[in-house]
């Protein structure tokens, strides 16, 4: 009887991890069928060659131009300022945590960092409008704009940090103790151990953490929308205002847009190939990850 019960009680969980796996299977699909089948009834009025190749995106307004690379530009822009940012940061913090720190100041920091990636994201779209871009850009560079890509770069920089961290801290944390020992035992110095053993031998890791936090940069939608502005164009200047792709599915979500429209229909085009790009960054970090993996025993 207890045999039997056992196992019906393992049956069931195994049942519900399933329905979790099918439930999250489901959603995906879901999304992207209505991305694509959305996406579908806008590129039998404007063809692929107009939207990837244009340079102006002007779909709200006559004469209508529907080439998305000034939103990619913008899009690009402040990914790459917020790696920047948060790469030599959070990699630094996450040597110093793993090499560095002794245990209770550990145990103090991650949960700490944890709270960054907490904070909602308009607070710090907020902080760019209120504080970074009058209270820094503005006093270096004063011809800097309100809303500029510089200051969306900066928070989403800080947004990202707590990602990288906590991902390159894992994979450091994982390269066995006696790698380092072997390093002591040649007279390395701990910055030596740190940088020429560990840091190498954790090194897939550490690429997939910059590319995954790549990916949630180029997502984020709230700060940039606030900090970044809504003028889609094709240039590095970041002191300027830009539109990223976020920001503009904002910009039509907010309700004046009829549905139906091919206006309307702009928002599951740029969604697509927002999924798209997202989608390919994260199997590239896959494949990092499965091809420079270093197995220790």
């Amino acid at each position: 009887m207890p045999g039997m019960f056992r196992k019906a009680k393992e049956s069931t969980i195994h049942l519900l991890l399933l329905l979790c796996a099918l439930i999250s299977i489901v959603t995906t699909a879901g999304i992207i069928w209505v991305l694509f089948s959305r996406s579908a009834g806008f590129f039998a009025e404007v063809s692929l060659a107009d939207f990837f190749l244009g340079t102006r995106w002007t779909p709200l307004l006559e004469p209508r131009h529907f080439g998305v690379l000034p939103l990619v530009n913008g899009t690009v822009l402040v990914a790459a300022g917020a790696l920047l940012i948060a790469v030599p940061v959070g990699l630094a913090t996450a040597i110093f945590l793993s090499e560095y720190a002794p245990p209770w100041f550990r145990q103090i920091a991650k949960p700490v960092l944890e709270v960054l990636a907490g904070v909602p994201t308009i607070v710090y779209g907020f902080f760019a409008l209120t504080f970074v871009t009058p209270q820094v850009l503005q006093r270096i560079w004063p011809q800097t704009e309100i809303f500029n890509a510089a200051s969306a770069s900066i928070v989403v920089g800080i947004m990202i940090i707590p990602t990288i961290c906590s991902l390159c801290d894992d994979a450091l944390r994982a390269v066995p103790r006696s790698l380092r020992e072997a390093g002591y035992a040649l007279s390395a110095t701990k910055l030596e151990v740190s940088t020429r053993i560990v840091l190498p031998g954790a090194l897939s890791g550490v690429v997939a953490a910059v590319l995954l936090a790549l990916a949630r940069a180029i997502g984020e939608t709230m700060a940039v929308t606030l900090a970044a502005g809504m003028t889609p164009r094709m240039m590095l200047n970041p002191l300027q205002s830009i539109q990223a792709m976020t920001g503009y599915i904002v910009q039509v979500s907010l309700g004046d847009t009829p549905a139906g429209t091919i206006e309307y229909k702009t928002i599951f085009a740029v969604g697509a190939t927002l999924f798209l790009i997202t989608l390919g960054i994260n199997l590239i970090a896959q494949r990092v990850l499965s091809r420079f993996r270093e197995a220790y025993e």
